[in-house]
């Protein structure tokens, strides 16, 4: 805790490292690109070492530096074929690029059977997508943003969308309607209630004037009637769909903006942001979904902080509660929120810290959330493995524009409409 709130800045600085513990340290603290450097300084006087090969290999892939993090992946199961976070890794970097077949073997060996059995019956390139942009209208925000969708040329359904899951997935009627079938099926739990996931492949997915073809989608539905969840919405489009795709989530104009991720697209992006005087700020991506970037929250410094996009909620933001502790964070232990994460139960309580910073992207004296039993460090396989001080939510994102270009790894933020 000490060292993700008091640590110098995570910009700046020529600090070397030549010891495992010294370039955890760097990783931990965000440091990726040092952290990199110091693994490599280990594997040259050390080439058998697997943590300095499996954590080289990570920083790649946290940046979408596919080459990188193939090299070192693959180093670090040469020296242990069946490492589970070596394989994770390696099959997360394969269908990241749509080399789905390539991740299977992976999958596999980490013991991922029903990614195994869904990706080796994707046949074809996935995620073609036509159409070159489009704009969706939101038809609703809170208590979050829902968008109509067409499945395999259905007529409209209500998605939500959100950074926060993985993979495109609805409802059981939705994916009957559209004629889905399985190709593998399990059970599993959700916020105790009992469920049946199924995997399937979609024939066409469409956003407006974005279509996607051939793309991995999950159903779910409740073993018996008495165990079924509420119903929200007709699915939900996780960040699997979002990086083949460059996107607005044009929080003010209360739509998202969808373009097919040319280089002619991504350079006018860039250069549209340059003459707003928006600067791109660095994009991380974690356990295949998870988005994260550089922020501040309640004078922190700069720090690691998950960027959630969409999603629902009235909160601004969230943190661990040693992290509002540290910080002096006001907190009103009174008013307990009973609520669950990661479909657990968890206790919550409201914070209001003075001041929340996401590039010039600013929030003051607002409402958040502190989890006391959330650690700042979440180690594989159920977080990041690195300290993230907080996450920026729904309600941060109301007054601004997001666009996240996936190619380059860069977060640009602006405040107002989205031309």
């Amino acid at each position: 805790m000490a060292g993700a709130v008091a640590a110098a800045p995570l910009v700046g600085g020529a600090a070397k490292a030549r010891t495992r513990g010294d370039a955890d340290a760097l990783f931990n603290a965000g440091k990726f690109e040092q952290a990199g450097r110091a693994y490599e300084e280990i594997l040259k006087k050390d080439p058998t070492n697997l943590h300095a090969a499996r954590q080289r290999g990570y920083v790649g892939l946290l940046a979408n530096k596919f080459p990188e993090a193939e090299k070192y992946l693959a180093m670090a199961l040469k020296l242990a074929p069946d490492d589970k976070e070596a394989n994770t890794l390696l099959g997360d970097c394969y269908i990241r690029q749509d080399k789905f077949s390539l991740s299977v073997p992976h999958w596999q060996a980490a013991g991922e059977v029903a990614y195994a059995k869904w990706f080796a019956a994707l046949g074809g390139d996935a995620y073609q997508v036509h159409g070159d942009i489009g704009r969706v209208k939101w038809e609703q925000t809170d208590p979050g943003p829902q968008i109509e969708v067409s499945v395999n040329g259905g007529p409209p359904k209500l998605f939500s969308f959100y950074t926060g899951a993985g993979w495109l997935g609805m409802s059981a009627q939705v994916a009957r309607q559209a004629g889905l079938r399985p190709v593998y099926q399990e059970e599993s739990d959700f916020e105790g209630h009992k469920m049946v996931s199924y995997y399937g492949v979609l024939d066409s997915f469409k956003l407006g004037g974005i279509e996607l073809r051939n793309v991995p989608v999950n159903w779910s539905e409740a073993e018996s009637a008495d165990d079924a969840p509420p119903k929200l919405n007709d699915g939900l489009i996780g960040t699997w769909v979002f990086y083949h795709l460059l996107t607005t989530f044009d929080y003010a104009g209360q739509s998202l903006i969808l373009r097919r991720p040319t280089p002619e697209a991504v350079k006018k992006v860039r250069a549209d942001a340059a003459q707003a005087g928006v600067k791109a700020l660095p994009l991380w991506m974690s356990r295949d979904h998870d988005l994260a970037s550089i922020g501040s929250l309640a004078g922190s410094g700069p720090r690691v902080m998950g960027v959630n996009l969409g999603g629902n909620g009235e909160i601004v933001a969230g943190m661990p509660g040693d992290v509002a502790k540290r910080l002096g964070i006001r907190t009103d232990y009174d008013r307990p929120i009973q609520t669950s994460g990661h479909g657990h139960p968890t206790t919550t309580y409201p914070c209001y810290p003075k001041e929340l910073r996401l590039g010039d992207a600013v929030a003051n004296d607002v409402y958040a959330e502190m989890d006391p039993n959330m650690p700042i460090n979440v180690p594989w396989p159920y977080g990041p493995g690195y300290d993230q001080t907080g996450y920026f939510a729904h309600c941060f994102f109301k007054p601004y524009n997001v666009t996240v270009d996936f190619t380059n790894m860069n977060l640009y933020i602006a405040r107002g409409k989205a031309n």
